[in-house]
């Protein structure tokens, strides 16, 4: 589990077939000293196990399913710096939302524009994975709810079934690789996990009859 709360930025390289070497960009900032073997770290918002460690960073294996479903593949070949965050510890700090680390699909960045104290950030469906958008992202996308884009707690300013805008402040957009995206690069997708058992209540799952006002009276609720 995750909030969403980015501690440091590191770079992707190839480690073999199904390996993934992740360089931490800034070492002395703390991270690597609170990792251990078998920790889980969200890599632009994807969890990712450490299995061996070194004084610049970790090794992680990553499944056939995380790459078809997941950004890291093109991280590696772009070099574009990936967001990291360890897991959260017990009685550690809650400040963004409950992040999983459980990518539901990818997206793409549409549009960046500077506002007054802030960068206005659109995203939208990839072409090619338009089924994916309809199944798994677009039925979280809410008004003023939040939504993990490569691992980051935002809060979602606007959005309908085709797009979202979020507002980043400079803090985010200056210490995140936010600020390395253009239009056209694409994004990790994780939407809101309290959404998503609401929406099992309401439609029912396995046979299971949908929540209805008449369930809720016949069991207490006024």
């Amino acid at each position: 589990m995750f909030t969403g709360l980015v501690q440091a930025l590191g770079q992707v390289e190839t480690a073999g077939p199904t390996q993934l070497k992740i360089q931490i960009c800034e070492p002395d900032g703390g991270l690597l000293e609170g990792l251990a073997l078998g920790d889980s770290v969200a890599v632009d918002g994807v969890c990712l196990t450490v299995e061996s460690q070194g004084n610049q960073g970790f090794i992680a294996t990553v499944s056939p399913e995380t790459v078809d479903r997941t950004c890291l593949g093109q991280r590696s070949k772009t070099r574009t710096p990936v967001n990291l965050e360890p897991s959260l510890r017990v009685g550690g700090k809650m400040g963004g939302h409950f992040v999983t680390g459980h990518v539901d699909g990818v997206g793409e960045l549409q549009s960046v524009l500077m506002m007054a104290g802030a960068w206005e950030m659109t995203f939208g469906p990839v072409a090619d994975f338009w089924e994916q958008w309809e199944g798994a992202i677009a039925p979280y996308l809410v008004n003023k709810g939040s939504i993990a884009v490569n691992g980051i707690s935002l809060t979602i300013a606007r959005c309908d079934r085709h797009s979202f805008t979020v507002a980043v402040i400079p803090h985010t957009y200056a210490h995140t690789n936010l600020a390395h995206l253009t239009p056209g690069n694409w994004v990790n997708l994780e939407g809101d996990i309290l959404g998503k058992y609401v929406e099992k209540f309401l439609t029912g799952h396995r046979g299971e009859a949908p929540l209805s006002l008449d369930f809720l009276t016949e069991h207490g609720y006024r």
